[in-house]
């Protein structure tokens, strides 16, 4: 019975870590001011970056949507890097060659590890901007997107800004989770930022200036990486500039995306979004992601002890309970942002699912590899 209380007293102070980190969040997101644009004309030139591998069936409207931008067209171009595409991709991109759309082919003649650094180092050789915005091939946006990040970026000085992406169109529930879930992940990233601690973004709606991303040396040092052109760069960027990175707080700079419509393809994107966590050098970052892990290992452990053992089920509720009633207060708070209260329902479900999916992708994203574009990659 003494190991049996020891669990019992450990998995209540992982609890408790967990309680606080959340709230740590919760302040972090507050700390953020929402942005309101002023009426000034930009100055700022801007290449906006996308690297497609086989997107023949979004990547038009995703050109449509960036050349639909309320910016001055002198003020921008937009240059697509076609990374070995197997469909028409690339010639849908060369039909938009008229309006000024440029397409960058990849030719690599040996395999590479992470392909879309290359793909988006490639680019940034060749842009014009002072100010490099990416975003996905599969993604959505409104016409004051750009507008609004580059009113930001003049108005603030920052050298990255981190903007807001969300998924949309869900067609299942299986997709509604995920909804919800992404938007704790965003908020977890921006309220990092709100906390002076930057430590996750999203490449899907980065922005960040050329001279600051060739200070750092680029992607030198996490080229050999299949993923973390987003996170492993803020690192990179916030060890120079910490002061100087922000999160946008306005819906006008949201980017729009699609949930993954399988299980199978879920889980190896959160394969692949983990396994930047091995190139992490801060160590109490390390320590407290795994303290989150063990805290969720210890419910499952709760919950098969107390099958066997009552005294394990009050510390089991408590667990939940207050892993639910923090998460809650958290995602109010996004799930207001990105106007989707209604997701809130779904919660209880995703509070109990989400617990056996973070010790899995714990374990996978760290080990092996996976397979990313129809590539195996590690």
């Amino acid at each position: 019975m003494e190991i049996l209380d020891a669990i019992n007293y450990f998995s209540a102070f992982l609890t408790l870590i967990y309680v606080f980190v959340v709230a740590t969040f919760i302040v972090g997101w507050k700390r953020i001011r929402p942005f309101q644009k002023n009426k000034s004309l930009p100055k700022t030139y801007v290449s906006i970056i996308i690297a497609a591998r086989n997107e023949e069936d979004k990547i038009a409207k995703t050109i449509d949507d960036v050349l639909a931008q309320q910016y001055p067209r002198e003020l921008f171009e937009l240059i697509v890097i076609d990374d070995h595409s197997t469909d028409r991709t690339a010639e849908i991109v060369i039909s938009y060659a008229a309006n000024g759309v440029k397409l960058i082919r990849l030719n690599e003649d040996r395999a590479l590890n992470s392909y879309k650094k290359k793909a988006i180092q490639t680019a940034i050789d060749e842009a014009k901007g002072t100010l490099i915005l990416t975003t996905d091939a599969d993604c959505r946006m409104g016409s004051q997107w750009l507008l609004t990040i580059v009113n930001c970026y003049e108005t603030e000085g920052y050298k990255m800004i981190s903007s807001p992406v969300a998924y949309f169109e869900e067609k299942t529930i299986f997709e509604d989770l995920q909804s919800l879930e992404f938007s704790y992940l965003i908020g977890l990233g921006a309220s990092t930022i709100g906390n002076k601690n930057p430590s996750t973004c999203n490449g899907a709606n980065l922005a960040y200036e050329k001279k600051a991303f060739i200070e750092v040396g680029g992607f030198k040092g996490i080229d050999d990486l299949a993923s973390g052109d987003d996170e492993l760069l803020l690192h990179k960027i916030a060890a120079i500039y910490g002061d100087k990175i922000g999160f946008l707080k306005n819906s006008d700079a949201v980017v729009y995306t699609h949930a993954k419509p399988t299980l199978a393809e879920f889980i190896q994107q959160r394969r692949r979004w983990a396994s930047k966590s091995t190139r992490y050098k801060d160590k109490s970052v390390i320590i407290l992601g795994v303290s989150i892990w063990l805290f969720n290992v210890s419910i499952v452990l709760n919950a098969l002890l107390g099958i066997f053992f009552a005294a394990s089920l009050p510390f089991l509720v408590f667990q939940l309970a207050a892993k639910m009633l923090i998460e809650l207060i958290f995602l109010v708070q996004m799930t207001n942002f990105f106007k989707r209260r209604a997701l809130l329902w779904w919660l209880p479900a995703l509070n109990i699912l989400h617990v056996i999916y973070f010790i899995y992708i714990g374990i996978a994203g760290n080990s092996g590899k996976y397979n990313w574009k129809g590539r195996m990659v590690k």
